[in-house]
C-alpha cells in the first residue's frame, strides 16, 4: 500500500498559487537554503511524500529537486493562468481556422467549371470510365469463355460415358458370340460322335443284307 501510494504521489502535478516568486528549498525547512525561485502558475512534478513539516518534495521541468510550502501549491492551475492558457488555444485555433478557409477557397477555385484542372479531372474522369468499361466487356468475355468451356467439358464427359457403355455392350457381345460359337461346337462334337456310332452299323446290316442274296 505504500508503495502503491508513494506512485500515486509521484504522478501527481501541482501549480504554484502566489502571485510572488516563491522558494524551493533543500529541505523540508523554512531556513533551509533556497535552490531556486519559481513564479506563479510555475508547473511541479511531485516525487515524494508530504512532510509533517508542511513541505512538499517537488522537481522542476529543468529538473532542480527540493521542497516547498504544501500551502503554496494546488492541484489546478491558478485561474489567470488558465485564462492565458485559453486566450493563447483560442488564437491559435483561430489562425489554423483561417488558413484552413483560404486552403478551401483554393480548391474551390481550382475546380470551377472551365478551369484547367477541372479539364483535367473530366478528361480523368472520361478516362476511367472508359476503362471501365473495357473491364465490363473483358469480364463478359471471361465469363462466356468459361461457359463455353464449361460445356465442353460436360460433353466430353458424356461422350466418355458413352463410349465406356458401348465398350462393355461390345464386351458382352463378344462372350455372348463366344459362348454361341462354343455351344455350336459341342453340339457338332456330339453329332459328330453319333454318327461314328451309327455310320458302322448302317455299312454292317448293308453288308449282311448283300450276303443273305
Amino acid at each position: 500500500m505504500l508503495m502503491l501510494a508513494v506512485g500515486a504521489a509521484r504522478a501527481e502535478t501541482v501549480y504554484v498559487t502566489d502571485n510572488l516568486n516563491l522558494s524551493i528549498r533543500s529541505a523540508p525547512d523554512n531556513e533551509a537554503k533556497v535552490v531556486k525561485l519559481i513564479p506563479t502558475g510555475t508547473e511541479l512534478t511531485v516525487v515524494g511524500e508530504k512532510t509533517k513539516s508542511g513541505f512538499t518534495p517537488v522537481r522542476t521541468s529543468d529538473g532542480v529537486e527540493g521542497f516547498i510550502q504544501t500551502r503554496q501549491t494546488m492541484k489546478e492551475p491558478p485561474a489567470r493562468e488558465q485564462i492565458e492558457t485559453n486566450n493563447k488555444t483560442l488564437k491559435a485555433l483561430q489562425s489554423e481556422n483561417l488558413s484552413l478557409k483560404a486552403e478551401l477557397k483554393m480548391v474551390k477555385d481550382s475546380i470551377t467549371p472551365g478551369t484547367s484542372l477541372e479539364k483535367s479531372l473530366a478528361m480523368e474522369r472520361d478516362k476511367l470510365s472508359l476503362e471501365l468499361n473495357e473491364l465490363k466487356q473483358a469480364a463478359a468475355g471471361v465469363v462466356q469463355l468459361k461457359n463455353e468451356r464449361d460445356e465442353l467439358q460436360e460433353r466430353v464427359v458424356n461422350a466418355e460415358r458413352k463410349q465406356e457403355q458401348l465398350e462393355r455392350e461390345n464386351a458382352g457381345l463378344k462372350n455372348t458370340s463366344d459362348q454361341d460359337w462354343f455351344l455350336y461346337g459341342g453340339i457338332l462334337v456330339f453329332f459328330s460322335v453319333i454318327l461314328g456310332f451309327i455310320l458302322p452299323k448302317l455299312g454292317w446290316r448293308r453288308k449282311s443284307s448283300w450276303d443273305m442274296y
